[in-house]
């Protein structure tokens, strides 16, 4: 690594001796309004049909596969593995439609340098954007090599036969893919459709395939960002302010510099640093330089008990997103109102955020656990004052790591180290307080909501309000990077803004799936921050799909109506409809026996309403006296369109039911009038083992060549659902306020 040099793909494939592969080669074509100017003629032509997924983005086949001479396959991809298992689905995909082995291909995950740019690796987009792409790019590959074969053999394609890794003819004569390339034969814009496979002759794809990252990670080996230990690394850590708006007045760091092993101490407007030569004498570097810093700090948060209604009191910009019927004429009727909240979520990243990066004369090269090398490299391109081709982002796989945690900020404090530190690998790992105190949340949210029941227990009117902070501030600008924000020529976090519809961030599933005669749906947008918040696992879904369906559970009630079915006289969506009566059949609902302190509840919701659908009924048990709920049982169904990897796909579901719960039952972040107080496991408790569900199942209905629908935060929102209606059904008693600790729980049993 530290002979290490910024690579162009291109440079890459010359040096390999890669030959690659076109057909027939597109004009280069400049699109203007509906139609299209052929660049080399001028003359008017069609636009170019949409390509799928990805393609759209990087069009050319070899963005996607290579093939070398001796017959080895790549596949590229601009999505990171982050633990979700993408990397065995993506092969899986890519396997089956170039018809070779498993075992014969390599995956190349997000590299600025290498793979196309994906942007982030978010909102469970991974099989929808680059598994698309490299589906439809295999496919058109594999035709490719058919149909060179087809004119070296002298035959027609259709006699012709793709498998593993050779094209076959009747007469015996074959030729491997590797005696097939030529110069540039890949190197060939995408076609709009392909020929893809037949969903019943899949080998490969729809198979439970063990995952190819997992043996690393559970044997010790190393796996993560965390482990890596390039020659010459030195060891550096930062010393945060103790609050937000703190400054640095003063430190004295003659001290530090002469501790043993300590090689620099790196001060930069009030970002605060030092090198050490070993990692225990970083920290203990860190300590030092902590206790000879002073800082004036601010205070100015909320009050913490008064959370809900400090949100309400904040300007916002609002915006009315679903409007159906004439909601508001309704006069008569069963009226039912009610409000949710939600606090501030940490990630919780098991593993502290980590990066490395080198610096070497005006090329940085930085290894991080991000969502997105792409935006990160230019975050880091922006504070260093460097065209972005002159820094190199390469995704590591972080321990725990999702969203936007601290990822992207360790990414910016090595690079910044790095450059005061030239010429060696630099490793900054966050401490734990560091990682709980600094670190993105998922912002706090309020919900109102209200509806009119007829006479016959039918809803005719349905309200939803909906008051939330941003859910992204990622990377994009420098200002994004606490670095940057901290540096002596700082520069400003960039304004907050909502992400916008069909996807969404605070309003993410705020519009139900479920159909009212009159329904309205409001987004309060709110532009002020007081803590530093982003994208979390579900964005906004989390909550809205928790007030929904928490508040159907109440309307049922109302109505005397069992809430399956209550829910299905509303659901038109007939695949929406088939995971709501899959997992009640599979949970055993209309046989459920109420027992003290057990109840049930059921959750459903389509993710953003365009993704997977999933539905999941809950079992919990409530202990009287301490007033601690522990989901007990958990049975999901879930339609993610065509499946890849069976069991890849229900270990994402288990892990969003375990996720989710956690949240639901545990978690929620601290703070006093100036600094964040949650900053450890026990000011941060989470689920631990001994709290995880005696059984979990995932029911998958498939859907054979039907569009992957991004399955990863499916569960969130239902799950949410599923354990609050079964802890009111366990306990007799609606709690409306997340989480719903044992204080609250028993507060309600008075």
């Amino acid at each position: 690594m530290k002979d290490s040099v910024i690579l162009s793909r291109r440079r890459v494939l010359a040096g390999a001796g890669a030959l690659v592969v076109s057909f027939g080669a597109a004009h280069a074509i400049a699109q203007e309004g509906s139609t299209a100017q052929d660049v080399q003629s001028g003359a008017r032509v069609s636009r170019p049909a949409p390509l799928p997924g990805s393609l759209k983005d990087a069009p050319l086949l070899d963005s996607w596969i290579r093939i070398d001479g001796d017959g080895g396959i790549t596949v590229f991809t601009g999505k990171a593995e982050l633990g979700q298992g993408i990397k065995t689905a993506l092969l899986q995909v890519a396997a089956e439609q170039l018809s070779v082995p498993l075992q014969a291909l390599k995956l190349q995950t997000a590299d600025t340098a290498l793979t196309p740019n994906e942007g982030f690796t978010a909102g469970s987009h991974s099989m929808q954007d680059s598994g698309t792409a490299i589906m439809h790019a295999a496919a058109q590959s594999r035709i490719i090599l058919v149909g060179e074969a087809g004119r070296r053999l002298g035959l027609p394609p259709h006699q012709l036969e793709a498998k593993d890794g050779f094209v076959l003819a009747a007469d015996g004569r074959k030729l491997s893919y590797g005696e097939l390339v030529s110069e540039e034969i890949l190197h060939v814009r995408a076609q709009p459709s392909s020929p893809l496979k037949d969903p019943t002759s899949f080998s490969v794809m729809n198979t439970p395939v063990r995952r190819v990252d997992i043996t690393a990670k559970v044997t010790g080996v190393p796996a993560y960002v965390q482990d890596m230990r390039p020659p010459g690394m030195v060891h550096a850590r930062v010393v945060r302010p103790p609050s937000y708006e703190a400054q640095l007045v003063s430190v004295d760091s003659k001290a530090v510099e002469k501790e043993p092993g300590v090689l620099k101490v790196v001060r930069d407007g009030d970002f605060l640093a030092v090198v050490a030569v070993s990692e225990y004498q970083a920290v203990e570097a860190m300590r030092l330089l902590t206790a000879a810093a002073r800082w004036d700090e601010k205070s100015g948060l909320p009050t913490l008990s008064d959370l809900p209604n400090a949100i309400l009191s904040l300007p916002s910009q609002d915006s009315e997103i679903l409007r159906q019927g004439q909601p508001g004429s309704s006069s008569g009727g069963r009226k039912l109102e009610a409000r949710y909240t939600k606090p501030y979520h940490a990630h919780g990243s098991i593993g502290p955020s980590c990066a490395i990066a080198e610096a070497s004369g005006d090329q940085v090269t930085v290894w991080t656990h991000t969502q997105g090398v792409f935006p990160d490299r230019d975050a880091i391109a922006g504070m260093l004052h460097l065209p972005k081709e002159n820094v190199r982002c390469i995704h590591a796989e972080g321990s725990g790591c999702y969203g936007h945690n601290g990822a992207d900020d360790a990414a910016g404090d090595a690079a910044l180290i790095a450059r005061a530190y030239p010429n060696v690998p630099v490793r900054v790992q966050w401490m734990r307080e560091q990682e709980h105190a600094w670190e993105p949340y998922g912002p706090a949210m309020v919900t109102h909501l209200a509806a009119s029941l007829g006479d016959d227990g039918t809803i005719v009117e349905w309200q939803h309000e909906v008051w939330s902070n941003t859910h992204s501030m990622r990377p994009g600008g420098a200002g994004a990077l606490l670095a940057a924000q901290h540096m002596a020529d700082r520069v400003p976090a960039p304004p907050p803004k909502p992400l916008p519809l069909p996807e969404g961030g605070g309003d993410r599933n705020a519009i139900p799936l479920y159909k009212f005669p009159n329904a309205r749906v409001v987004h309060h947008f709110l532009p002020a921050m007081p803590l530093r918040v982003s994208a979390l696992r579900a964005l906004g879904a989390y909550m809205n799909v928790f007030s929904i369906e928490s508040f159907m559970d109440e309307l049922a009630e109302a109505a005397g109506t069992d809430p399956v079915q209550f829910r299905l006289k509303y659901l038109e969506d007939e695949r929406a409809r088939g995971v709501v009566s899959k997992a009640a059949e599979k949970f055993g609902w209309s046989n459920f026996k109420k027992t003290a302190g057990r109840g049930r509840g059921f959750g459903f919701a389509r993710y953003k309403n365009l993704a997977a659908y999933c539905a999941i009924a809950a079992e919990v048990e409530v202990d009287q006296d301490s007033g601690r709920a522990k989901l007990v049982k958990a049975v999901a169904a879930v339609d993610s369109g065509q499946i890849v990897n069976p069991d890849g796909l229900i270990n994402q579901v288990e892990g969003a039911i375990l996720q989710s719960t956690s949240w639901t039952l545990y978690e929620s972040v601290s703070f006093d009038d100036t600094r964040i107080t949650s900053i450890d496991w026990a000011t941060y408790p989470i689920m631990r083992f001994a709290q995880v569900p005696e059984s979990i199942e995932v029911h998958l209905i498939d859907r054979p060549g039907q569009p992957f629908l991004g399955a990863g935060e499916t569960g969130q929102g239902p799950a949410v659902g599923a354990v609050a209606n079964a802890v009111a059904h366990a306990i007799g008693k609606r709690i409306r306020e997340l989480p719903l600790s044992r204080d609250r729980i028993r507060q309600a049993l008075i």
